[in-house]
Protein backbone atom coordinates (compact mmCIF):
# COMPACT_ATOMS: atom_id res chain seq x y z
CA UNK A 1 0.00 0.00 0.00
CA UNK A 2 1.08 3.54 -0.59
CA UNK A 3 2.02 6.03 2.08
CA UNK A 4 -0.78 8.43 1.20
CA UNK A 5 -3.48 5.96 2.26
CA UNK A 6 -1.98 5.65 5.72
CA UNK A 7 -1.63 9.42 5.98
CA UNK A 8 -5.25 9.96 4.96
CA UNK A 9 -6.42 7.44 7.54
CA UNK A 10 -4.28 9.04 10.23
CA UNK A 11 -5.55 12.51 9.29
CA UNK A 12 -9.14 11.30 9.47
CA UNK A 13 -8.56 9.73 12.89
CA UNK A 14 -6.86 12.88 14.13
CA UNK A 15 -9.70 15.09 12.86
CA UNK A 16 -12.28 12.85 14.55
CA UNK A 17 -10.27 13.13 17.77
CA UNK A 18 -10.07 16.92 17.54
CA UNK A 19 -13.81 17.13 16.84
CA UNK A 20 -14.54 14.93 19.85
CA UNK A 21 -12.20 16.98 22.01
CA UNK A 22 -13.78 20.29 21.06
CA UNK A 23 -17.45 19.32 21.08
CA UNK A 24 -17.71 16.81 23.91
CA UNK A 25 -18.99 17.74 27.35
CA UNK A 26 -18.28 14.35 28.91
CA UNK A 27 -14.78 14.07 30.35
CA UNK A 28 -14.47 10.38 29.48
CA UNK A 29 -15.16 11.19 25.83
CA UNK A 30 -12.48 13.88 25.98
CA UNK A 31 -9.94 11.30 27.21
CA UNK A 32 -11.03 8.90 24.46
CA UNK A 33 -10.59 11.66 21.88
CA UNK A 34 -7.07 12.34 23.11
CA UNK A 35 -6.29 8.62 22.83
CA UNK A 36 -7.65 8.63 19.27
CA UNK A 37 -5.37 11.53 18.39
CA UNK A 38 -2.36 9.73 19.87
CA UNK A 39 -3.23 6.62 17.86
CA UNK A 40 -3.29 8.73 14.70
CA UNK A 41 0.21 9.94 15.57
CA UNK A 42 1.30 6.32 16.07
CA UNK A 43 -0.07 5.42 12.65
CA UNK A 44 1.95 8.26 11.12
CA UNK A 45 5.10 7.12 12.91
CA UNK A 46 4.68 3.56 11.68
CA UNK A 47 3.87 4.61 8.11
CA UNK A 48 6.84 6.95 7.79
CA UNK A 49 9.15 4.43 9.41
CA UNK A 50 8.10 1.77 6.93
CA UNK A 51 8.23 4.14 3.97
CA UNK A 52 11.56 5.87 4.64
CA UNK A 53 13.69 3.06 6.07
CA UNK A 54 12.02 -0.38 6.27
CA UNK A 55 15.13 -2.03 7.73
CA UNK A 56 15.24 0.18 10.82
CA UNK A 57 12.51 0.24 13.45
CA UNK A 58 12.84 3.81 14.70
CA UNK A 59 9.18 4.64 14.12
CA UNK A 60 8.05 1.54 15.98
CA UNK A 61 10.22 2.47 18.96
CA UNK A 62 8.76 5.97 19.06
CA UNK A 63 5.27 4.47 18.79
CA UNK A 64 5.96 2.30 21.85
CA UNK A 65 7.00 5.43 23.76
CA UNK A 66 3.81 7.21 22.68
CA UNK A 67 1.74 4.22 23.81
CA UNK A 68 3.52 4.31 27.18
CA UNK A 69 2.83 8.02 27.62
CA UNK A 70 -0.79 7.49 26.54
CA UNK A 71 -1.26 4.76 29.14
CA UNK A 72 0.15 7.01 31.87
CA UNK A 73 -2.04 9.89 30.68
CA UNK A 74 -5.13 7.70 30.75
CA UNK A 75 -4.37 6.44 34.25
CA UNK A 76 -3.77 9.93 35.65
CA UNK A 77 -6.75 11.37 33.77
CA UNK A 78 -9.11 8.68 35.02
CA UNK A 79 -7.83 9.13 38.58
CA UNK A 80 -8.52 12.86 38.37
CA UNK A 81 -11.96 12.21 36.91
CA UNK A 82 -12.75 9.76 39.67
CA UNK A 83 -11.74 12.30 42.31
CA UNK A 84 -13.85 15.01 40.67
CA UNK A 85 -16.81 12.63 40.34
CA UNK A 86 -16.61 11.83 44.06
CA UNK A 87 -16.73 15.53 44.93
CA UNK A 88 -19.14 16.82 42.27
CA UNK A 89 -21.24 13.73 41.30
CA UNK A 90 -20.82 14.54 37.61
CA UNK A 91 -18.26 14.21 34.83
CA UNK A 92 -19.71 17.07 32.78
CA UNK A 93 -16.98 19.40 31.56
CA UNK A 94 -19.19 22.45 32.14
CA UNK A 95 -19.23 21.70 35.87
CA UNK A 96 -15.44 21.62 36.31
CA UNK A 97 -14.87 24.94 38.02
CA UNK A 98 -12.66 23.68 40.82
CA UNK A 99 -9.99 26.34 40.32
CA UNK A 100 -12.43 29.24 40.59
CA UNK A 101 -13.04 30.99 43.91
Amino acid sequence: MQLQYFLLLAAALFCIGVYGLVTSRNAVRVLMSIELMLNAVNLNLMAFSNYLDPAMIKGQIFAVFVITVAAAEAAVGLAILLAIYRNRDTVDMEQFNLLKW
